[in-house]
């Protein structure tokens, strides 16, 4: 039995995991609500938020989805954690904001360019049912769109505070139909930053929302 610890992106309910424990069943699964709209909680709160969840267990396979991929290394750093696993994640650099972070990785030009190869009209401005929820059942995008949540800029201002990446054992899952961090870009990214390879699995950027059931089995083959 593993113990998966679940980070989720920006906005930081632990909602965005409900339809994953299911697909886990035999383990024991912990999802972390962070503190998103508190705009005094910076990326030190939101580790201590995750630290404290985690509390005794021993054991842990850490996930952390997009945004969360700022967080859950700090988490590694503090705490005995047995396996990292990044989905659909931020690979920060050390000293880097989270505002500098699309910039430096060419984010906005990659997720552009995959507009255009599939005959969308690229945008600054994020439509959240063609970037996030293209693949998410009708039923849950209306839940997920019925309460919002909000997300505070303060992770983003400060610099990224290791000084490198943590030497936890590191999975890197990505699904091939992300609009946002487009495979191909992620698969650079990562291996110019983490020195690691992609594993490439079904579904858009909020995949555990999209296929549970797919990323429930990619976990547990990242944890065995």
């Amino acid at each position: 039995m593993a113990t998966f610890v679940l980070i989720p992106g920006a906005g930081g309910r632990a909602w965005y995991w409900h339809r994953l424990p299911p697909e886990l069943r035999g383990h024991d699964v912990v999802a972390v609500d962070l503190p998103a709209d508190d705009d005094a909680a910076g990326l030190r709160e939101y580790a201590d938020t995750v630290v404290s969840a985690i509390g005794g267990r021993t054991g842990v396979v850490l996930v952390a989805q997009s945004m969360g991929g700022l967080t859950a290394p700090l988490v590694c750093a503090r705490v005995p954690v047995e396996r990292l696993v990044l989905v659909n994640a931020m690979v920060p650099a050390p000293g880097e904001t989270g505002a500098e972070w699309w910039g430096n990785t060419g984010q906005p030009r990659a997720a552009a360019e995959l507009a255009v190869r599939q005959g969308r009209t690229p945008s600054e401005e994020l439509d959240p049912m063609e970037i996030f929820f293209h693949d998410v059942p009708p039923d849950v995008a209306a839940e997920a769109m019925r309460e919002e949540p909000r997300q505070s800029s303060a992770p983003f201002e400060e610099p990224w505070p290791l000084s490198a990446w943590p030497d936890t054992p590191t999975v890197f899952l990505q699904g091939r139909d992300d609009r946002l961090f487009p495979l191909e870009w992620q698969r650079r990214l990562v291996r110019d930053r983490l020195g690691i390879p992609v594993e490439d699995l079904p579904g858009g950027h909020l995949v555990a929302l999209a296929r549970p059931r797919e990323l429930a089995a990619s976990l547990v083959r990242a944890a065995s």
